[in-house]
């Protein structure tokens, strides 16, 4: 059934209904805002539709206060509007790109409106002030016809879900839900060339392909009845609860960042992005500006690649605090060359807390997962009273929570970056450089 907005009863809404909107603003998580019933209506989260169009929504979730929906039919289109390059970018399909739909440079400008969004909403910052706006990242390949910003074929790290019958996948948006793929294009290339998409894997739950920027490929699984892939539309780095094997390639791969090679397992943590690493810690070198002697506390480090930027230009003791087993392995071997480095296997609250890392301290640089730092680590740090923080984050809604506690307790956000180190989909990077006050 299809209803026009202005007559529709969101309550009588079921599951499959269909509903005509307007679609409003981009927010936070891959969806733009419409209303049912008028400016004042009920909520719906759209997904595959693009602000100012006039579109058919087919309900899929519904919650108290707000339903969730698929952009079914456009009635009038953005100018933004584009063809996605890949069959399975569509509604019921793989959850993985959420804007394939958009031009490149509409991406940036959908990206920045959520960054900016929640910066003034949670954070209570003035965007303004800060300049800010996502920037495309160069394109790590170079390939004829590639399209600007490399939107295509920059995913390096790609894990593939396995469905019942043992084809693989991608899953659907908040779905466990398996979509059987021949083809990612978001997918570097060498991972394309894989065969693993056409082969059936009846006794694996999931697949993890990588290919390194130092030329290294390497395939593995995670046997059935392990830990799998979490459902949702996040791409990431496979779990390391429970077993893996790897299939074909090294036991380490070569990444290329920062003038360094970096020995990293397969399974451990590494930006996606070829290009994502050199940007990332240049942008922090610009913001912390390092001078001989300062100290260093590299948070959530990994295998240190913040930390040995730092090092190589103050000179000075720099601490790693990790969680990973595997990320600690990988630190303690890629930085043994630095005279002064301690890597830290701890949670970063709890090493704080237990005063597993002291202080004094000059520079901090925290990359903390999705969920973001925390107030507990916000409130640690502050309190150690380095003279500036780089804040490097992958979801913009937790960084915006985070910088809000970091103000209330004096602190100053000098500058704000954010970089498009995910093409295709919701996701953006951005790294914050806060001062006391």
């Amino acid at each position: 059934m299809t209803v026009a907005a202005s007559s529709a009863s969101s309550e009588d809404l079921v599951e499959g209904d269909r509903v005509e909107v307007v679609v409003g603003a981009p927010a936070h998580g891959g969806h733009c805002v419409a209303r049912i019933g008028g400016p004042h209506g009920r909520v719906v989260f759209v997904r595959h539709a693009l602000p100012g169009e006039r579109v058919t929504v087919e309900i899929t979730e519904l919650h108290r206060g707000y339903l969730r929906g698929d952009a079914v039919e456009i009635h009038e289109a953005s100018p933004d509007r584009v063809t996605p390059p890949c069959p399975y970018a569509r509604p019921g399909a793989c959850g993985g790109c959420d804007l394939q739909h958009a031009s490149g440079e509409a991406q940036l400008r959908w990206k920045t409106e959520v960054v900016r969004e929640q910066l003034i909403r949670l954070a209570g910052l003035d965007p303004d002030d800060l300049g800010v706006r996502v920037e495309p990242l160069p394109p790590p390949l170079n390939r004829p016809g590639d399209e600007p910003g490399q939107l295509l074929g920059w995913r390096s790290r790609i894990r593939y879900a396995i469905d019942a019958a043992g084809r693989p996948g991608l899953l659907q948006h908040r779905s466990h839900q398996v979509v059987p793929i021949d083809r990612c294009l978001i997918a570097h290339p060498a991972i394309q060339a894989l065969d693993v998409l056409a082969n059936d894997w009846p006794n694996v739950d999931a697949l993890q392909a990588v290919a390194s920027t130092g030329g290294d490929v390497a395939v593995l699984g995670r046997p059935s009845g392990a830990t799998g892939p979490a459902p949702g539309d996040d791409l990431a780095e496979a779990p390391e609860n429970g077993p893996i094997f790897r299939l074909s390639g090294p036991a380490e791969v070569i990444e290329l960042a920062a003038g360094r090679a970096w020995r990293i397992p397969p399974q451990g943590f590494w930006q996606v992005h070829p290009a994502a690493a050199d940007t990332l810690v240049t942008a922090v070198l610009q913001m912390l500006r390092p001078t001989a002697g300062e100290i260093v506390w590299d948070l959530y480090g990994g295998a240190g690649l913040f930390a040995a930027a730092l090092a190589e230009r103050t000179g000075a003791p720099v601490t790693v605090v990790e969680s990973s087993p595997t990320g600690v392995a990988a630190a303690r071997a890629n930085l043994s060359g630095l005279p002064h480095a301690d890597i830290v296997e701890a949670r970063v609250d709890v090493a704080l807390s237990r005063r597993r890392v002291t202080g004094p301290v000059d520079l901090v640089v925290l990359d903390p997962p999705r969920a973001g730092a925390g107030a507990r680590v916000v409130r640690a740090l502050a309190a150690a009273r380095p003279r500036a923080i780089a804040y490097v984050a992958c979801d913009p809604a937790a960084l915006a929570r985070d910088l809000k506690t970091f103000t209330s307790l004096g602190w100053r956000v000098e500058s704000l970056r954010a970089f498009d180190c995910f093409p295709m989909t919701q996701h953006v990077e951005c790294v914050a450089h806060l001062v006391p006050a």
